[in-house]
């Protein structure tokens, strides 16, 4: 099998986790099968910079000189095989351009780790849903495959018509990430790993940590929040830790018990339980809300519990909290699940295997 060229169009470097978990995490891994990719983000460090401290004409100005920069890669991605497509290529412009990509002799792929598509089609502006309602269905009408986090994802590519759909889940590099022993002699940590964009997941069980923290002894560490979420608990003050890339997996390696709320809305059904995951890695039991992938990624009374209300979320931690003997089943299980499914060395050959079949067929053509 000859090696083929990939031109990937991530939506960020490494600092986005969503463009680091779903491709460039995967990059070593691909040279092994024969894959050399080129990556180009479409937005850059500094944009990022700019979002984060809230200077949004700067981030504006930076967006489309990287905008014009992605235009000028795509008229010479005739020298790659395939193109590999993080969601769109043009946030908030028609499909127009993913459409002649198309149509030209470039096959793409296009990889979804979130339900991008509600963006357009639930916006509150009834321009947007007029006039983006079904890009995201047009993308992945016009793509050689699509790759979905989760089935909520792949469902909504086969009702767009997709030919070709695959179903790759988010997942870690399981050597980062150190099983704990949950050690008999400390206060139980009950840990969350986020962002300040999805902490009011946490605070809707609010109630339900400074309970059970209070009346059981335990301990809270959150990992990526605002440091000013402490003022929202009361009876106790949590820790909260600063996530980088480098640190977060000595962070979730303090934890005993980890945890991820959601909502039961649209957006949250297409989210793919990284965090999970990472707890799993970590030879954690968790405690998420029965809500989308979480219910694929979690085995109710095996390597966890699904919680669906206050009671159930209460009694999950409780039992958790009081039997040491359970967190480390339950740990051990999780971190089998994901050496089997959800690690990096055991879906780089399936998405290998997805890049080569479309180069290949492209270069038969």
């Amino acid at each position: 099998m000859r090696r083929i060229r990939v031109l990937l169009f991530s939506k960020y470097s490494r600092r986005g986790a969503s463009s680091r978990l779903r491709s460039l995490q995967y990059l070593p891994l691909l040279r092994g099968y024969g894959i050399d990719v080129e990556v180009h983000p479409l937005f850059s460090d500094e944009y990022l910079d700019a979002i984060f401290h809230g200077n949004g004409r700067s981030a504006m100005a930076n967006a489309w000189r990287r905008g014009v920069h992605r235009f000028k890669e795509l008229l010479r991605s005739g020298e790659h095989d395939v193109a590999w497509i993080e969601g769109e290529l043009f946030p908030y412009l028609p499909s127009m351009v993913e459409s002649l990509l198309a149509r030209s002799v470039k096959p793409y792929v296009v990889d979804y780790d979130d339900a991008l598509f509600h963006r357009y089609d639930l916006s509150s502006n009834r321009l947007i849903r007029g006039l983006l309602g079904r890009k995201i269905d047009r993308v992945m009408r016009d793509a050689a495959c699509v790759v979905a986090g989760n089935s909520y994802l792949a469902e909504r590519a086969a009702r767009a018509g997709a030919p070709r759909i695959e179903v790759i889940p988010t997942v870690v590099d399981e050597r980062r990430y150190r099983p704990v022993d949950h050690q008999e002699d400390r206060r139980p940590v009950i840990g969350w790993i986020g962002s300040p964009l999805t902490e009011n997941y946490l605070l809707d069980q609010r109630d339900v940590l400074e309970k059970v923290c209070v009346e059981h002894d335990a301990r809270l560490l959150l990992v990526g929040a605002k440091a000013s979420v402490v003022d929202r608990f009361h009876g106790f003050d949590p820790e909260v830790l600063p996530w980088t890339e480098e640190s977060e997996a000595d962070a979730i390696a303090r934890m005993d018990i980890g945890i991820m709320p959601l909502r039961d809305g649209p957006w949250e059904r297409g989210k793919c339980g990284y965090k999970l995951i990472q707890y799993m890695a970590c030879g954690l039991p968790v405690v998420a809300s029965r809500v989308g992938a979480n219910i694929d990624i979690v085995r109710h009374g095996e390597s966890g519990f699904l919680a669906t209300d206050r009671a159930s979320w209460e009694s999950s931690l409780v039992q958790l909290i009081e039997d040491r003997a359970m967190r480390l089943r339950m740990g051990q299980a999780g971190r089998v699940a994901v050496e089997e499914t959800y690690c990096l060395h055991t879906q780089a050959p399936r998405l290998a295997e997805v890049l080569h079949s479309v180069g290949q067929n492209r270069c038969a053509a």
